[in-house]
């Protein structure tokens, strides 16, 4: 059964998960004559400065592996149906010098479409402990409901997975910023 965490809640992950299957669902827009939503999952794997260090390490749509296999995005999910967009992390191919994997979500087109966080119902990701990369059916292990009231915010920053003391851990933070993926780019130190 999956603990299910509050923003700003940390949790150690178990040391025996080598590998973890991390999706984020979501309804889609239930408005007549409205877009649906298509929420993009995004991964920076960053360096002791806070920063990604290559182009490789950032994870998202367009470039769906990290260096060494780390992290692989299995592709774009248009509306949130089934395990969502999903994450593979394998913490046996982690680059030693990356501390922390932020996850994060935008709305596709969300200027033009004029959609914001504001407008999504029932998002949540959620952790499983796979065995390998076809396991897609793993042990539940922890679950994060995105209830956060965000009014014009098209990107979140829904976790991080951070190693302290040689152990992973999990932090629910679902921080939301306005300028799409854009934004976070630039936060995390990548050129737009």
């Amino acid at each position: 059964m999956a603990i299910n965490l509050q923003k700003g809640q940390r949790v150690t992950l178990d040391n025996s998960m080598t590998m973890a299957l991390v999706g984020l669902s979501w309804d889609t827009n239930k408005y007549e004559g409205a877009a649906d939503f298509d929420l993009d999952v995004s991964c920076f794997l960053i360096g002791e400065n806070g920063k990604v260090n290559r182009d490789e390490d950032f994870v998202f749509y367009n470039n769906l592996q990290s260096r060494n296999g780390a992290v692989t995005h299995t592709g774009d999910n248009l509306i949130g149906a089934g395990e969502g967009e999903v994450i593979v992390i394998d913490f046996r191919k982690m680059p030693e010098e990356i501390k922390k994997v932020a996850i994060c979500v935008t709305i596709h087109e969300a200027d033009a479409r004029r959609q914001n966080f504001g407008q999504v119902s029932n998002a949540f990701i959620h952790v499983d402990k796979i065995e390998n990369e076809t396991d897609t059916a793993g042990e539940p292990v922890l679950r994060f409901d995105l209830m956060e009231e965000f009014s014009i915010e098209t990107a979140i920053v829904v976790c991080e997975i951070y190693k302290y003391n040689n152990l992973w851990k999990f932090n629910a933070v679902a921080a939301g910023f306005k300028g799409g993926l854009a934004a976070l780019c630039r936060g995390y130190g990548l050129e737009v």
